[in-house]
């Protein structure tokens, strides 16, 4: 991402999560996550302006408490904030997550789940057509 070599690594970690984990396809404001992480642990210090400044790098030294809550809530291990590859990793698959929203494929996907095989090979030719028709390649199969 842009700028992100500049900032401290937990920061340009903790601002990837609020770019790429969203709800409903909107993105997560400071306030909201102080609000949902609140919900679960009311005793934890946290608030928004305090995010704001570990999400930019201005304040670098968050509780263990604080980066618990925070990987839980995105959904993460704790040891994403500190492990290179860990964090690439979570990056690549959070990537993949989003161009798959943003391609409509989790729709199609919710409405495969649970079809017999044959209906599925039958959806696919019929995609398959019309990819053909708009003058798309065809698809390699992986499996």
């Amino acid at each position: 991402m842009p700028g992100a070599e500049e900032r401290p690594t937990l920061a340009s970690r903790l601002d990837d999560l609020f770019k790429m984990v969203r709800p409903q396809g909107r993105r997560w404001t400071n306030a909201d996550v102080v609000a949902e992480l609140k919900k679960v642990a009311p005793s934890l210090k946290v608030g928004a302006v305090y995010l704001s400044q570990l999400r930019t790098g201005k304040r670098t030294n968050p509780s263990h408490e604080l980066l618990a809550a925070l990987a839980n809530f995105f959904g993460v291990s704790v040891a994403y904030f500190f492990d290179e590859q860990l964090a690439e990793s979570v990056r690549t698959e959070l990537a993949a997550v989003e161009t798959m929203r943003q391609a409509g494929v989790r729709a199609v996907a919710m409405r495969a789940a649970g079809m017999r095989e044959e209906n599925l090979k039958a959806i696919m030719a019929i995609m398959d057509q019309y990819r053909q028709m708009q003058g798309l390649p065809p698809v390699e199969d992986t499996q």
